[in-house]
């Protein structure tokens, strides 16, 4: 009697299959044993991730396309990161991708575990025909607003690409430019180049964050990257507002308002 297959083998086989009509998959369907049966169901689950995945990128790859049909060839994905921390800059980028550039599983940086969008960040700096970066400082922010911060950042983001653009995909948000552009609301999910352009600005500011943590680590901003938590509260109250702080928020106003009638 010939002796069956171990499972062992069989889930180390099903690792090199790609296609759900492989001979050798079909076949395990028919293994009664449960070891098999969920080493296929495991098969299955992955499979149809993978395709997920790929349907997901080709939703994403929309807007680039019909740009691509209009003549359009360096197409720039713009998105910023920043607005609502009590502390820190605000900061855009600008990606224009290849046309092949493949990353699945790519979608706005804040769906994104640290750990990849450091690995992503580091494909689509290798693949991007050019990036470029914008900071705005919390003193503009207070002066200008953050909004229009936020306007000034990606407009610095464009200025830095190193290949003009000629054509604008920009997340919820129009700019005073004169080149053809698109803005489309929660573009990060719906965009690839925007995508990409709200990794590398996200990973950018989370590094100057763990940067200024080393200079105020009492803020926790290595953690919080200058959003209002309850320790970052409490440390406002305790030890007072930094040069990063945004006064022109109310969090950080009231602080810096008390502390000063104090003072008087």
């Amino acid at each position: 009697m010939e002796k069956p297959v171990s499972i062992q083998h069989i889930k180390i086989e099903l690792q090199k299959i790609d296609k759900p009509d492989h001979p050798f998959l079909l076949e395990c369907k028919k293994d009664t044993r449960k070891g098999v049966q969920k080493a296929v169901e495991q098969w299955e689950k992955k499979y149809q991730h993978q395709i997920d995945l790929q349907n997901k990128w080709a939703t994403m790859t929309t807007y680039e396309q019909e740009g691509r049909t209009k003549g359009y060839k360096a197409i720039a994905g713009i998105d910023e990161v920043g607005r609502g921390p009590l502390a820190g800059p605000v900061v855009a980028a600008a990606v224009i991708l290849p046309e092949d550039f493949v990353l699945l599983g790519l979608d706005d940086s804040k769906k994104i575990s640290e750990k990849n969008r450091e690995i992503y960040y580091e494909r689509i700096l290798e693949a991007a025909i050019a990036v470029g970066i914008g900071i705005v400082p919390c003193e503009t922010i207070d002066s200008i607003n953050i909004y229009e911060a936020s306007k000034q950042a990606m407009l610095q983001a464009i200025n830095q690409l190193q290949t003009a653009p000629d054509y604008l995909l920009i997340d919820a948000m129009k700019l005073p430019v004169e080149l053809p552009q698109e803005s489309i609301i929660k573009g990060d999910s719906k965009s690839v180049s925007i995508s990409a352009a709200s990794i590398v600005a996200k990973v950018t500011r989370d590094r100057l964050m763990q940067e200024y943590d080393e200079q105020y680590p009492q803020y926790g901003f290595k953690k919080n990257m200058g959003y209002g938590t309850k320790e970052h509260l409490e440390a406002l109250r305790h030890y007072g507002v930094t040069p990063l702080h945004r006064l022109s928020f109310a969090p950080v106003r009231e602080v810096a308002h008390t502390l000063f009638s104090t003072e008087e």
